[in-house]
């Protein structure tokens, strides 16, 4: 069965019995493992008990073809349900889990962890289709998501935020939601548990943007027309382990604010009161290739860019195709649109 990523929290929290096989796929390795746990502690609270809990690589489970098997079936000696991790799962796994699937030996839980399959993976049919088998796509955090996550985590330490301090952490924290989680967990330390209000400032003192850093790079050469640069911050964004989708929207957050600045600016605003109006603010070292950017972006093709991006997230998403490819073919046409339109 196919489990929409919006569904797994219901899912996890009504764990049908009959499953025997989850599959966690996408390029948030982060949330891949965070899912992955959150399915080990609906089965078994102490995911660290050597009886009810094993791990395997797929390596392993690649060179002893029965291995699989053999800890499907074993028995807890303390009782209770078993559950086995597979780390790395990838198209090798389809055959042996298949055999599985139709004449499962017991009750153990196995939960598979792989990075991105696309639509033709068999290890992702195979899971997509069988019966008491489930897949579930853990892709970056959009905005909405993100900020479930930030709120979460603030409300179980009694903070609040505020409005500014927020749009902060949604620019700045990264695509992976493991590192997203040790950042707020950094800022709940740094701001300590009780009744107060996480400000602006709380939020730049301790979530560094380093994360953010590469995809600024990338967001500010695409909108400058800079080929060269972009190719440049593509590559260092994603040997940093940024999925190519958080490229994209980066770039889409940066044409966002570049369009409200624009369209406050043709309304007949002050350009400076205009840039006023971002949130969280511009830093004081990008107000100047902010401006410049300004000069080559009308607001209709800011809206016309920010389709093209948005077609091209969709895209890497639902086709399959290689998502790099996709997302540096959409990066360089904003920066060849930026080139051709200054002046």
């Amino acid at each position: 069965m196919k489990i929409p990523p919006r569904g797994f929290t219901r899912f996890a929290a009504r764990l049908d019995p009959a499953l025997r096989a989850a599959l966690l796929y996408g390029p948030d390795g982060g949330l891949v493992r965070e899912r992955a746990m959150t399915l080990v502690r609906a089965v078994v609270a102490d995911a660290k008990d050597p009886f009810r809990s094993a791990e395997l690589g797929m390596a392993a489970v690649a060179d002893s073809p029965g291995r699989l098997a053999e800890e499907a079936a074993a028995i807890a000696f303390t009782g209770g349900r078993r559950v086995v991790r597979v780390l790395g799962a990838s198209d090798r796994l389809s055959e042996p889990l298949a055999a599985l699937l139709d004449d499962f030996p017991g009750d153990t839980l196995l939960v598979l962890e792989a990075a991105e399959l696309g639509p033709r993976s068999s290890l992702r049919r195979l899971c997509e289709e069988a019966g008491n088998a489930a897949a579930i796509a853990c892709y970056a955090d959009d905005a909405g998501s993100l900020e479930l996550l930030i709120e979460t985590v603030l409300h179980d330490a009694k903070l609040q935020i505020e409005p500014d301090a927020l749009d902060y952490l949604k620019t700045n924290l990264g695509g992976d939601r493991g590192v997203s989680r040790q950042e707020l967990d950094k800022l709940v330390t740094y701001a300590g548990t009780g009744k107060r209000s996480i400000t602006l400032a709380d939020a730049a003192a301790c979530i560094g943007d380093s994360s953010a850093l590469s995809l600024d790079d990338v967001a500010d050469a695409a909108a400058g027309g800079q080929l060269l640069a972009l190719d440049r911050a593509i590559g260092r964004s994603l040997l940093a382990g940024e999925a190519p989708v958080a490229l994209i929207r980066a770039a889409q957050r940066h044409l966002q604010r570049l369009h409200l600045v624009a369209g406050l600016r043709d309304a007949g605003q002050p350009l400076e009161a205009a840039l006023g109006r971002l949130r969280p603010p511009l830093h004081f070292s990008r107000k100047d290739s902010f401006r410049g950017q300004l000069g080559r972006w009308p607001v209709a093709r800011l809206a016309q860019a920010l389709d093209l991006l948005t077609e091209a997230e969709i895209e890497c998403k639902s086709t399959g195709a290689a998502d790099e490819v996709l997302a540096r073919a959409a990066l360089t046409r904003i920066a060849a649109a930026a080139r051709s339109g200054r002046g």
